[in-house]
């Protein structure tokens, strides 16, 4: 019999920034938001690299608007950054969720000490104000508790008890598979047609991608005849055709 599940969190989770509304960013300055979508436009980031770039770049110059009044990118200085991680910092966040807010800034001051300061008389002296700060203290992480089998057909029959067969299909493949959410949401329904090779108890899917450069890395994962069995009847009672498998109906249009 396994042991019951402990959940001793390290930490307490931080309360997400609030977003940043197109009203609340129409009051940013002209400058700040050309900046930012000329930045944007020029690179051609994967879907997940732009929406964070966007979300964190929108939530600093919200802080730049409201904390430092609007004071210009180009006046911005260590000391002002410093402030800003200190604000994240004291919201709760992690140290790797104030990284991924100093990445996108940092990445747009590259763009503007490489690109811009040719053509900005401004901007002719700018530097990167986010290099050679002192190190993100790392903060304590949450305690990960593996989901048991037992866990695992509690959940199951719960569900099955709900006729939810999209969570059914979805904890079979995860518990199964184990791959990460951002690759799951991948796979394609012809999965379902694939056939199980003599002798084999899963099929392979076809490539998903992964955390990496670019793309992303290409993997492929073992999908077992337990989560094709839930994926199948997934796929029977979610009443309309979609080239994913994990797809749920916004408005009446069904979306990945």
């Amino acid at each position: 019999m396994t042991n019951p599940i402990e959940k001793n969190m390290l930490r307490t989770r931080a309360k997400k920034l609030p977003e940043v509304t197109q009203e609340m960013w129409d009051q940013v300055g002209d400058e700040h938001k050309n900046l930012v979508q000329e930045f944007l436009d020029a690179h051609s980031f994967r879907d997940k690299t732009r929406k964070q770039y966007h979300s964190s770049l929108r939530q600093f110059f919200w802080w730049v608007h409201t904390s430092l009044n609007g004071k210009k990118l180009y006046k911005i200085t260590k000391r002002d950054f410093i402030r800003y991680q200190s604000f994240l910092k004291n919201r709760g966040m992690s140290s790797s969720g104030i990284a991924l807010k100093k990445a996108g800034v940092s990445s747009l001051n590259n763009y503007i000490e490489n690109v811009v300061a040719e053509d900005d008389e401004n901007y002719g002296n700018f530097r990167n104000f986010t290099r050679g700060l002192p190190a993100i203290p790392k903060t304590v992480t949450y305690e990960k508790v593996k989901v048991t089998y037992d866990d695992y057909k509690l959940m199951m029959d719960a569900l099955k008890e709900d006729e939810n067969y999209l969570g059914m299909a979805w904890l079979a493949t995860a518990f199964n598979v184990g791959g990460r959410r951002a690759e799951l949401i991948q796979f394609k329904t012809e999965i379902l047609d694939y056939s199980i090779p003599e002798g084999q108890s899963y099929v392979m899917s076809h490539k998903v991608f992964g955390k990496g450069k670019g793309e992303g890395k290409p993997l492929e994962y073992m999908i077992n005849t337990e989560a094709l069995e839930y994926l199948k009847l997934w796929h029977e009672n979610r009443g309309y055709d979609h080239e994913y498998l994990f797809t749920t109906q916004y408005g009446g249009q069904p979306k990945q």
